[in-house]
């Protein structure tokens, strides 16, 4: 009788053991489905912190929709450091990535990088690089149709997934940064301005290219053209990210000859946002050689009289002061540049 009391008491023992790990696992699994539900929906923590891997499984519709939210917090409830989102539309891989590690590097908690490349593409980029694992979900683009400005609305919507990003560049794999870190991170965060120049074009380049089918939402005295390659502030990425009310007419209407990635943000923000628009543009540009394309710098172009001429000689406006900090980055830069620029640009840094 004695043994079989003890053997109950070993079994029931046993029973209150198994009951009390499995309410401790279910307890854990609850708590991690809340950490991770907070990690993609309301948890102020982890919207300041991200998780470190870009990639996810939502569709563009989806990935705009949860981007376009924009936080309203009063007061310093939390602490944020506003980050520069770095955004690189490529074709593949970036050779002048040594210049950017160079540019970015000691600066960890103030910029962010995302990368656009082609479906497929696999970057070897080492563990210590900060293009490490940057990449986002991407999709095929073609020049001038509205996918390069999806495109570009991806890279958007994902920077804008953290909410410590305030500034948002966008980038190609032939763009060098002009001046150190420090100078461009301050530059942007006090500027009151996203740095876009929607001009009106009258010939058949401009509003030759406009189709009526764009009425009643954008007039031809409306049509603007401009170059893609901009810089915003986090309300102006919000205003392309969520936009649903020009989009289907540039999908529809614009078609080659009529380049989306010249006409639609340009357009829409010139009637969307035009106060906060500088009117210009922070990356140079060179099209004294070519109507139709700007010039193409390689190794032998590169001296310390170019890079003085690009990086000095020029006047602007900045928060309605003269300056002569006009540009900050430059393209197009070939991969042959890149020993040149390495040996060169950091002494005009």
């Amino acid at each position: 009788m004695y043994l079989q009391m003890k053997i109950l008491y070993f079994l029931l023992c046993f029973l209150l053991l198994n009951v009390g790990v499995r309410i401790l696992q279910t307890r854990r699994n609850f708590s991690n489905n809340n950490n991770n539900e907070g990690k993609d929906n309301t948890s102020l923590s982890n919207m300041i912190n991200p998780i470190s891997t870009l990639l996810h499984q939502m569709n563009d519709t989806q990935l705009f929709w949860k981007s376009s939210f924009t936080p309203r917090i009063k007061g310093n409830q939390i602490h944020r450091t506003p980050k520069i989102a770095f955004l690189f539309l490529t074709q593949g891989p970036l050779p002048l990535h040594p210049l950017w590690e160079k540019f970015f590097k000691g600066h960890q908690s103030l910029y962010s990088i995302y990368i656009h490349s082609p479906p497929g593409y696999v970057p070897d980029f080492p563990f210590s690089s900060p293009f490490y694992q940057r990449q986002i979900p991407s999709q095929v683009t073609k020049w001038g149709e509205i996918s390069l400005c999806d495109a570009e609305r991806r890279l958007l919507a994902n920077a804008l997934l953290d909410i410590s990003s305030e500034r948002f560049v966008l980038l190609s794999e032939s763009c060098i940064p002009l001046r150190n870190f420090t100078t461009v991170y301050n530059y942007l965060i006090e500027s009151r301005h996203s740095f876009l120049y929607p001009y009106d074009e009258q010939g058949p380049f401009g509003r030759g290219r406009y189709n009526p089918g764009m009425l009643p939402e954008v007039n031809i005295s409306e049509w603007r053209k401009g170059s893609q390659w901009f810089e915003v502030n986090r309300e102006v990425a919000i205003e392309i990210v969520k936009d649903t009310k020009y989009y289907p007419k540039f999908e529809k209407f614009c078609k080659p000859r009529c380049y989306n990635d010249e006409h639609y943000f340009p357009t829409m923000l010139y009637i969307e946002k035009p106060n906060l628009l500088a009117n210009r543009s922070i990356t140079y540009v060179d099209w004294s050689r070519s109507s139709s394309h700007p010039a193409t710098f390689g190794g032998n172009d590169i001296s310390d009289e170019f890079l003085k001429k690009i990086v000095d000689e020029h006047v602007c406006e900045y928060n309605g002061k003269t300056t002569h900090i006009c540009f900050l980055f430059a393209r197009k830069f070939t991969p042959d540049s890149l020993d040149q620029l390495l040996h060169l640009l950091p002494e005009h840094w």
